[in-house]
């Protein structure tokens, strides 16, 4: 690849000038493949040139991995949880240019660049620091052996410790590129594992910054290592790499399927964030105003490119009218945007090719029967109309068979499909190759628990879109294998050995 493929005005000046590099064993290494543009899905200019690795260098940084993993696992958890901290306090102390990097890369409108990158991103180091400090090793209740053939009585005790896996890949998504590293990085870290991380080709400038702060806290050579391509044989090489010991992946269920094929060839463990199709349930007896509001929030946030959306709505018959009314109103309101502006809510999709298929999906409704009630077209944003921009589209007259209803379309468009009684509305929800995070809304306290527990997902929220950050993270089905956040996440990169004696 050329060092700087049509790189235009200040922009590409400055990219062809500061190319990043890859981090492999301590070093800056310049990437094989040479370099290519990251664009910024907003005004379509160039942010940076971003490193294109070669198999053998992803394999390098492995290899640099398992070399230090041998010390780094053996580190007081006081000393990792030091480093995690002061990696925190880097990324505190450039906050502000490093939120703008991130608005750059994603087209996130400010707040999230701010508050759900950056931030979230500084507060995952936080409490996976003291995460470092929690008990690994747990005493079991001791068991009396009769005496038999093998000999006479005894008592034997036993002992629970939780170690570190070893190696592990973290393959992260183009929508979270703080947030998202920052929840595999940190507690694996703090467990005493190595890492070499794999971020999403479309905005992995940002994943460079945390691995340089790592490095600037204190990690030594080969503990943290970061290789990046557009190339399947980049990701390929970092799944399948024999110092690998573990893949920790977010992003689509197809890829991750094709991932857990290649771990199973040598039983690397595994933790999978996948795909998302949120069911939100609508009973007539809910807050309709509550509801309308987390709906409309949560399926327009980050442009819809968030796998906990409530993209299916299931509205029961005697307020779904009323639904749609108040939906429609709301999206209304909603300024789509150069994210960079006041009062922007729904800033661009990343590239031109997801704006394309999601649009793709819009167009596949009207032809399979759903009405677009509000959206539906391509915005023009800015004097010259550039940008990767999609409308909050909301589709009603849906039916669960169509493809618009089953399929993740990760963008910002919901779909509305009626239900009778409380039965239908579980099976509805239910009916879905996706289990991770629905949503209950009733003003039955007792009935919003009952349906709550019947849904096979990984997550439900109760008349709230909020999460808690210590509960456990994952989906059920088609969404993922494993759980993390809070100390789960701490569990998700450990083995748990047994030390029996008498």
């Amino acid at each position: 690849m050329s060092e700087a493929r049509g790189a235009q005005g200040a922009d590409g000046a400055r990219a062809a000038r500061d190319p990043q590099q890859l981090l492999i064993n301590g070093e800056w290494v310049a990437p094989a493949g040479g370099h290519y543009e990251v664009i910024n899905p907003a005004d379509e200019s160039v942010v940076g040139l971003a490193p294109e690795a070669s198999r053998q260098q992803v394999h390098e940084a492995a290899a640099a991995a398992r070399d230090a993993f041998a010390s780094w696992s053996r580190t007081k958890p006081e000393e990792r949880a030091a480093i995690l901290d002061r990696a925190a306090d880097i990324m505190q102390r450039e906050y502000e240019p490093w939120a703008r990097l991130a608005q750059a890369e994603t087209g996130a409108p400010t707040g999230i660049a701010r508050g759900m990158q950056v931030g979230v991103g500084v507060a995952r180091f936080r409490r996976y620091a003291r995460g470092a400090m929690e008990p690994v090793e747990r005493g079991l209740p001791p068991q009396v052996t009769e005496a038999g053939p093998m000999g006479a009585a005894s008592v034997l005790g036993a002992l629970e410790i939780r170690q570190p896996v070893g190696v592990v890949t973290c393959i992260t998504s183009y929508n979270n590129p703080w947030a998202n590293p920052a929840g595999k990085v940190a507690p694996a870290l703090a467990m005493g594992n190595t890492v070499v991380v794999k971020p999403a080709p479309q905005d992995p400038l940002s994943v460079f910054k945390m691995a340089a702060a790592l490095q600037e806290a204190g990690a030594p050579p080969g503990v943290v290592n970061v290789v990046n391509g557009t190339s399947v044989e980049v990701g390929e090489a970092a799944v399948d790499a024999p110092d690998v010991d573990m893949v920790s992946f977010t992003g689509s269920t197809g890829v991750g399927q094709r991932i857990a094929e290649v771990c199973g060839r040598t039983m690397k463990r595994q933790l999978m964030e996948l795909g998302g199709k949120g069911a939100a349930v609508v009973f007539d007896d809910a807050d309709l105003d509550a509801a309308v509001r987390g709906i409309g929030t949560t399926f327009s946030f980050y442009s819809g490119q968030i796998c906990t959306a409530p993209t299916r709505v299931i509205a029961q018959r005697g307020i779904h009218d009323q639904l749609v009314e108040k939906l429609t109103g709301y999206l209304g309101f909603m300024k789509v945007g150069d994210p960079g502006e006041r009062g922007t809510v729904v800033g661009p999709v990343i590239s031109a090719a997801h704006r394309d298929r999601v649009e793709s999906y819009v167009e596949l409704g009207r032809k399979e029967g759903a009405r677009v009630a509000h959206g539906g077209e391509r915005p023009v944003v800015g004097p010259h109309g550039k940008g990767f921009y999609v409308a909050p589209t909301l589709l009603v007259d849906c039916t669960n068979d169509m493809r618009v209803v089953r399929e993740e379309i990760f963008g910002p468009v919901v779909v509305v499909v009626p239900f009778d009684d409380e039965e239908e509305g579980i099976a509805l929800a239910n009916d879905s190759d996706f289990g991770l995070l629905h949503y209950v809304w009733s003003g039955d306290a007792a009935r919003a628990f009952r349906v709550a527990r019947r849904m096979r997902a990984g997550g439900v929220g109760v008349n709230t879109i909020g999460r808690n950050m210590e509960a456990p993270f994952g989906g059920f089905k088609r969404s993922g294998v494993g759980r993390d956040v809070g100390s789960y996440a701490l569990h998700a990169y450990s083995e748990i050995q047994s030390i029996v004696w008498t």
